[in-house]
């Protein structure tokens, strides 16, 4: 009973975190930012080397040794078109949905979206990428499985009496608009470096369950993203990402090692991927995955590390990642920059 309550009362911290008069509503996040792109930026829409489209899941569960986890998942595709004779610029077209539910309040976002964007080289070594998203957002809870300080006796806690929480309703809609850039730059066949800067929430939209005109705080995301082709078996992959909103802010560095393992008649690779990633005073995120005919399956586990660790057991989250990456014709022609 002791840890349904706590569990109840860090639900209530939620709601008034995400929709109290003075906070602002936090986004969603991936530990595996780099299998989210449109997330991450909306410059990342489509910008493919090697292939013209792709699609995938992401899924993860957080805190499962408590009564009630918080789960989140998105589905997402993106697709290249216009593409010039020298298939250096392309215009790319994203959608995406998010579905986001935690604590006992079934605290749940609902999110779709919308992405373009446009990708110009700039010179035989650099690109630039631009774009933009617009979502529509729906964000619902239900109060009625909560508990309030009201409904305290003093000996227990009664969840027939009123809550005198006056004044909520029960959903909040609005529209939310983001956008990006991207640097990129490819030296050599064996390097690629790209740089992207992203804002979300630029028309800080009004979300509350209160009568507060609450608005949801701009979100700048910066994303440093490296490859390496180090030799024919191993390629490596560092990067960096951070995001700021409101006082709450996240920093998360990495390295994923791409090593390829064996080829099929067709001339498909078989690749495993392996890394580990440190969201900075928090956890370390292991990761594994293989890579196979377009398609990459990657799981990963956040291990906390915080002073949280002792509340939830030290178990932190289990992300999964399914994406496939494809070509309308089957075969393409090599763009003049390295894969990535």
């Amino acid at each position: 009973m002791a840890l349904k309550r706590v569990v109840k009362s860090l639900a209530l911290i939620i709601v008034l975190f995400h929709c109290g008069s003075n906070a602002s509503a936090q986004g969603m996040h991936f530990s595996q930012y780099f299998n989210a792109p449109m997330l991450l930026n909306p410059a990342n829409t489509a910008l493919m080397s090697s292939n013209d489209y792709r699609v995938g899941i992401n899924y993860r569960n957080q805190w499962a040794s408590v009564p009630v986890p918080f789960n989140t998942l998105s589905g997402f595709a993106d697709f290249q078109l216009l593409k010039n004779q020298n298939l250096t610029n392309w215009m790319g077209i994203g959608v995406a949905m998010f579905n986001d539910k935690a604590g006992d309040g079934q605290l749940t976002l609902n999110r779709y979206q919308a992405f373009l964007a446009y990708h110009i080289q700039t010179g035989n070594f650099s690109m630039v990428s631009a774009g933009f998203s617009f979502g529509y957002a729906q964000r619902t809870v239900d109060f009625n499985r909560l508990t309030f300080d009201a409904q305290w006796d003093g000996f227990k806690f009664d969840a027939s009496a009123n809550n005198a929480e006056n004044g909520t309703v029960n959903q909040t809609n609005y529209y939310d608009v983001s956008a990006g850039i991207n640097y990129a730059y490819y030296p050599n066949d064996d390097v690629y470096i790209k740089l992207g800067i992203g804002l979300a929430h630029i028309n800080q939209p009004k979300e509350s369950f209160y009568s507060f005109d609450n608005k949801v705080q701009m979100r700048p995301t910066v994303n440093l993203d490296a490859l390496f082709i180090t030799s024919s078996s191993f390629t490596l992959n560092p990067s960096v990402y951070y995001t700021r909103q409101g006082s709450a802010q996240e920093l998360m560095y990495g390295l994923q090692i791409k090593a390829f393992l064996s080829e099929d008649n067709l001339g498909n690779p078989t690749n495993v991927l392996t890394g580990v990633y440190h969201r900075w005073s928090d956890a370390v995120v292991p990761m594994l995955g293989f890579e196979w005919a377009g398609v990459k399956l990657i799981a990963s586990y956040d291990i906390t590390m915080s002073d949280l660790s002792s509340s939830v057991r030290s178990q932190g989250a289990l992300e999964l990642s399914l994406i496939y990456q494809g070509l309308y014709s089957g075969y393409r022609d090599k763009m003049n920059c390295p894969r990535f």
